[in-house]
């Protein structure tokens, strides 16, 4: 049974339709991406499956007592309280139980008083016997995962940590449906990493939209695209997902051509002066008729961006230099002793966790903070585009033309006078769009405005940080391309794994500690070379096993039922993989959800219960095998 049903949605808010009769199942266990350009409906569609807003006509069928749970690229105004209580807000009906357990804990380990120290126990029997104190451990393990304080003042974070509160009250809330809005926005690559393994691993459906391709390729088993009012839904992964689309809108190309074809043949027989009050040519002339309405009725596809750079010229040979720098904050290391050349037309990916200071270590780079030791040379003519994640360029205020032309109608691109409009044009912003205030514009279109107000001036050195948040595929692939092109120096900050392997060819990689590591090519060459070094590490750790006499202990020796246990456990082992193998093909199959029904949970179960019997071997096997020596 489906978990919810939409037929026939219609909603428009004042222009032609953002859906247009549009129809979707969400199966338990599907897992489906939701892919359009910016601005075709995606949080729109997620907020009306949410309840937020309703359809013009059309229905919602929703299984009875459906749990949803929606994380959106906005972060909600009213929401108050410390980060646990927000969390905590996620489960429902023990949230005032858990929220005074956890200020009660805390004051506790303050003042440290026996009757806090009564009072807590007491507090925790409650959230026991009515089962909540699996939740307060399920909340504590979700903050611990996503590096949240849990006594933080949640008015008190940055709209990134903000973020992903409300993506742990939304998971500890264990909806049937999960909706996630762009969820790796503002995620470091090892939490991204963390939820892609939480989300396969879990039972519940899941409904996402997302710009980052590697996200989608691991946890997507359905796509679904919303272009120009309609839904296309797809049962096959991304890579499938991006051929048959292909091969859909070739097929479309090919078909308008032949209707375009027909009818100005049409209209060349109408021209012609053939009476249309003649009987034998009425009918003609209504098919006419039809063709033009079909005509008019077409929406045609969203344009490409049209996105260029301006070349200044050459900087110096030596863009950057640093030598043994150090820089803290306060008491906390950002870099220690780190020495590097950038030099000019080098292409370099900074990765690291939140805090880690890759923003930090730019500034550094740029010459706008000064190290504690060590010394940073600044190469010579350089020309700097700084593009800030923050987006604090923009004025939210003012519209979309005056953010560019900065107050003239016309702008200089490339030597050539253009236009604002035109020029705001290729960038995908119709001139109706473009005299609207930016704070109503969507996180996408924000983005596309400020690579359109950056490219207005010529650089060498490209400074991007965060730039592929919120953007469609379509220009995230333009930006791609173009900056593979670009003849200047790039530092790019990313956790899009993808867009970093595509374009950088070397990595900066902070650690977090104020380590400080460079390494050959992108994400995937930084970790196989990480990879590699850990086993090295490993293998030189080991100490070298001699040869002692023995004195008056012997070593134990294996007993015959250990060694009959020994025997069969690889055996056992290999035959508990290829059930989890095979277990893992079925839910990656699209018909297996046709008619699972609940088969996914238990499957789902079956797989823990898989991963903890393998750990146990596992760690058996290494014991016997010690002793065996």
């Amino acid at each position: 049974m489906s978990l919810i049903t939409l037929r026939d949605i219609t909603l428009a808010f004042g222009g032609p339709p953002i859906f247009a009769g549009i129809s979707l199942q969400i199966e338990p266990g599907d897992r489906l991406c939701l892919l359009g350009r910016n601005g075709t409906g995606k949080s729109t569609l997620l907020k009306l499956i949410n309840g937020e807003i309703p359809p013009e006509s059309g229905d919602i069928h929703k299984k009875q007592g459906l749990r949803v749970a929606l994380v959106s690229q906005e972060v909600p105004r009213e929401v108050a309280g410390s980060v646990f209580d927000v969390v905590a807000s996620g489960i429902g009906n023990t949230t005032a139980l858990l929220a005074e357990y956890h200020r009660v804990a805390h004051e506790l380990a303050v003042k440290g008083s026996a009757e806090l120290l009564e009072e807590l126990t007491e507090l925790q029997h409650e959230l026991e016997s009515c089962g909540g104190w699996q939740l307060h451990q399920e909340v504590e393990r979700i903050l611990n995962r996503l590096s949240l304080e849990a006594d933080a003042e949640f008015s008190s974070l940055s709209g990134g940590t903000k973020r992903r509160v409300l993506l742990a009250q939304a998971l500890v809330a264990a909806p049937d449906i999960l909706l996630l809005d762009e969820p790796t926005n503002h995620l470091d690559i090892d939490t991204i990493l963390w939820l892609e393994d939480f989300l396969v691993k879990s039972a519940m459906a899941i409904l996402f939209v997302t710009h980052d391709r590697a996200f989608a390729r691991r946890l997507a088993n359905r796509v679904a695209e919303i272009d120009r009012g309609r839904i296309y839904s797809f049962d096959c992964g991304y890579d499938q997902f991006v051929e048959r689309r292909e091969a859909l809108l070739e097929a479309e190309v090919t078909r308008q051509a032949l209707f375009d074809k027909k009818l100005a043949q049409e209209e060349a027989w109408i021209r012609q002066g053939i009476k249309a009050r003649r009987t034998r040519n009425e009918g003609r002339v209504r098919a006419l008729k039809g063709l033009r309405e079909e005509r008019r009725q077409r929406r045609e596809r969203i344009g490409t961006a049209k996105i260029q750079l301006q070349d200044a010229d050459r900087s110096g040979a030596m863009v950057a230099e640093l030598e043994e720098v150090s820089f803290s904050f306060g008491e906390t290391p950002i870099v220690r002793g780190f020495s590097t050349s950038i030099m000019r037309g080098d292409k370099i990916g900074i990765i690291g966790p939140n805090g880690s200071g890759k923003t930090t270590l730019l500034r550094l780079l740029l010459g706008d903070l000064q190290p504690d030791s060590g010394t940073i040379k600044l190469g010579t003519r350089r020309e700097v585009l700084y593009f800030d994640q923050l987006r604090e360029q923009l004025d939210l205020d003012k519209t979309v033309q005056e953010n560019v032309g900065e107050g003239n109608d016309t702008i200089t691109v490339n030597g050539r006078q253009r236009h604002v409009i035109g020029y705001l044009q290729d960038f995908l912003f119709t001139p109706e769009r473009a005299r609207t205030p930016v704070r109503i514009l969507s996180g996408g279109e924000r983005n596309r405005l400020l690579l359109a107000k950056l490219f207005t001036k010529p650089s060498n050195l490209l400074v991007m940080d965060e730039p592929t948040n919120d953007l469609d595929a379509e220009t995230l692939d333009l930006l791609e391309e173009l900056l593979m092109e670009y003849s200047g120096t790039l530092l790019l900050v990313s956790h899009d794994r993808e867009f970093l392997n595509n374009v950088v060819a070397g990595t900066i990689v902070l650690t977090g500690n104020g380590e400080v590591r460079e390494f050959v090519g992108g994400y995937d060459d930084w970790l196989r070379q990480a990879t590699t070094e850990t086993s090295q590490a490993i293998v030189a750790a080991k100490p070298v096993q001699t040869k002692v006499k023995p004195q008056q202990e012997r070593p134990r020796k294996l007993t015959f039922k250990e060694e009959r246990e020994l025997e069969a456990l690889p055996e056992l082992i290999a035959s508990l993989e290829q059930e989890q193998e095979a277990l893992h093909s079925r839910l990656s199959d699209p018909e297996f959800y046709k008619s699972a029904g609940g088969e996914v949970v238990a499957i789902n179960s079956r797989l823990a219960e898989i991963e903890a019997e393998l750990e146990k071997l596992l760690v058996r096997w290494e014991e016997l095998e010690a002793v065996k020596g």
